[in-house]
């Protein structure tokens, strides 16, 4: 069985909500409702589980673009599509601008928002696994010692040992004593394992000095 389906409705009209919650629910997503921006964010700073954001743009007190910004600031790592007027486009796109995944226009389809929320929720959910997976990498790489990252750094631009050992002034022998720990640290059996872990830990994009 499949991770469940999460779903917040932020809206100010009550039957624009009801009739969300209907249509997500019947999709097979768990919803929760919300009557104002200020309701969501009180309730996410207390902790939600993961699910995508349908927040509404005209809202009294806390408009949908003030409510994104504090999605923002508060560093919540949910998908947001804004709901919006036909009018109200531009301010649609300076949601997406400010990280809203999409936007879908009222009257809304039924169909093309369902979609837009399957679609939002996976690219999500792959956003944080890859963020799971660049942390649990950093973590390896961070008990590697200065010279074995210089190995490392040296693997992943694809040179042999002996020429590892020729830039860093090693013999090929201790090269390899520190490739070995490289493996062993980074609890890899093959070479495109720690080149993959090192990847993912930006090891590529620092400058090793």
């Amino acid at each position: 069985m499949g991770e469940a389906r999460i779903a917040y409705v932020v809206d100010d009209e009550e039957v624009v909500r009801r009739s969300l919650v209907l249509l997500l629910r019947s999709a097979g997503y768990t919803v929760r409702a919300f009557p104002s921006g200020e309701d969501f964010l009180s309730a996410s700073a207390e902790g939600l589980p993961f699910g995508c954001v349908l927040l509404d743009l005209r809202m009294p007190d806390l408009d949908g673009l003030s409510v994104q910004r504090r999605i923002v600031a508060q560093g919540l790592d949910m998908p947001v599509i804004v709901v919006t007027a036909h009018g109200d486009v531009p301010m649609a796109v300076e949601a997406m601008k400010l990280g809203a995944s999409d936007f879908i226009e009222k009257p809304y389809d039924g169909e093309a928002l369902l979609q837009a929320a399957g679609h939002a929720l996976a690219r999500g959910a792959e956003a944080r696994a890859r963020s799971r997976e660049a942390a649990e990498a950093a973590e390896r790489v961070a008990a590697l010692t200065v010279r074995e990252l210089e190995v490392l750094q040296g693997l992943v631009t694809g040179k042999q040992n002996k020429e590892i050992a020729r830039d860093l002034g090693l013999s090929p022998r201790t090269v390899e004593i520190h490739r070995a720990n490289v493996m062993e640290k980074l609890a890899v059996r093959s070479l495109p394992e720690a080149v993959r872990i090192a990847l993912s830990a930006g090891l590529a994009t620092r400058s090793m000095g």
